[in-house]
């Protein structure tokens, strides 16, 4: 089953009746939410390096990067 861990949480008692009311499977429903929280805020992180290396790229000129390719070509 893999490694888990188990988290609780308080919730109003009316949710929680509600929840279980509409047969809601409270467990899977957090699981999925705070998996896709996480999802979110890794592909926030990601946009944000991504950002930070594109400026970066941008003070690279071609003809370096054509340099550093005829560099490596040579030394195969």
């Amino acid at each position: 089953m893999g490694n888990w861990a188990t988290v609780s949480t308080k919730v109003r008692r009316e949710v929680l009746e509600k929840a279980r009311q509409y047969g809601i499977n409270v467990s899977e429903v957090l699981r999925n939410a705070l998996e896709e929280e996480v999802r979110r805020r890794e592909e926030e992180e990601l946009k944000r390096k991504l950002t930070i290396a594109a400026e970066e790229l941008k003070k690279v000129s071609t003809e370096e990067v054509v340099d550093w390719i005829k560099e490596m070509r040579r030394k195969r």
